[in-house]
């Protein structure tokens, strides 16, 4: 799935009330919320057979992304496309929400760094 692709999902309706933000609509999908503890940091990778769309929940996080490492904001968005190189880090901890596009499935991560020793 192309990152433009997946941009023509989202979708922002104002209501009476407030708004919404619709990030999936009727997609192959799986929804997580990931905790870093603080100053954890979670593997260098990648994926084969998924996109992923980070929204921050916290401030206090970085993401490394194909070499380049920068700050994330509470409420932004990080669109991590399938084979990119990506972790996230934190010295305070912090929360995502990663919804991932495409087939999910543990075993589909490549690891290229780990301070936890795994491979």
């Amino acid at each position: 799935m192309k990152k433009e692709d997946v941009e023509k999902e989202f979708v922002f309706v104002e209501k009476p009330w407030g708004s919404f933000k619709r990030f999936v609509h009727n997609k192959n999908c799986t929804v997580k919320i990931i905790t870093v503890s603080p100053g954890g940091v979670i593997s260098l990778q990648s994926h084969n057979h998924r996109d992923e769309l980070w929204v921050v929940l916290d401030d206090g996080l970085r993401v490394e992304l194909d070499g380049k490492t920068f700050p994330i904001a509470k409420g932004e968005e990080v669109f991590i496309p399938c084979g990119s190189r990506h972790r996230l880090s934190s010295d305070a901890g912090g929360r995502i929400l990663e919804i991932s596009f495409g087939d999910f499935d543990e075993g589909d991560i490549v690891r290229y760094e780990d301070v936890y020793g795994r491979s």
